[in-house]
């Protein structure tokens, strides 16, 4: 199922090599006190908030579970979170039902072997720069950004160029702050 990329209402998003670099420290003692930390991009956060601003939602789904995604998550205003999913197609059709939309106005961007199910299920599907060729193979659009280094900022931008929703964005971020 090929949906145009001006038809998507939903980004769907996994969390590891997509908003992240896909590093993962660890630092503490192993089952005493253990924290978790990943690295973040201003840009991705800038255009997850102008997606937002434009009526458009947004899903995280990750296998993992790390405190840092919670309170990204928070930062920007996602209320769709699902870490520690061992079915992303399954948490994706809980988030779509509480949006009221469907799998069609839905594109996921993935990075890895365990996001290939769910990009065939949707309408649409990004990989970022640095995917897995499996990914790369069957994704629509391939970023030219590497996962955690703004490939979600231009994941969005091509979305919202596709709806002509890019400019109205960009001219509002001129006026207006937006949450990064």
């Amino acid at each position: 199922m090929i949906t145009s990329p001006e038809n998507i209402i939903v980004l769907a998003l996994d969390v590891d090599g997509v908003l992240t670099d896909g590093t993962i420290t660890f630092w503490g003692l192993p089952h005493v006190f253990q924290n978790e930390s990943k690295t973040f991009h201003v840009h991705d956060g800038q255009g997850i908030s102008l997606w937002q601003k434009a009526g458009f939602h947004v899903v995280l789904i990750s296998g993992r579970n790390a405190d840092c995604v919670s309170i990204r998550a928070k930062e920007l205003n996602i209320p769709y979170v699902y870490q520690g999913s061992k079915d992303k197609i399954a948490d994706l059709a809980r988030a779509l039902k509480k949006i009221g939309a469907s799998p069609e106005q839905t594109c996921f961007v993935g990075d890895d072997l365990g996001d290939l199910a769910v990009m065939r299920h949707v309408g649409y599907s990004i990989a970022v720069g640095n995917a897995a060729m499996e990914v790369k193979e069957i994704a629509n659009v391939t970023t030219a950004a590497l996962g955690g280094h703004g490939a979600v900022r231009e994941a969005i931008e091509h979305l919202m160029q596709a709806s002509g929703t890019w400019a109205n964005a960009v001219d509002s971020s001129k006026t207006e702050p937006t949450q990064q």
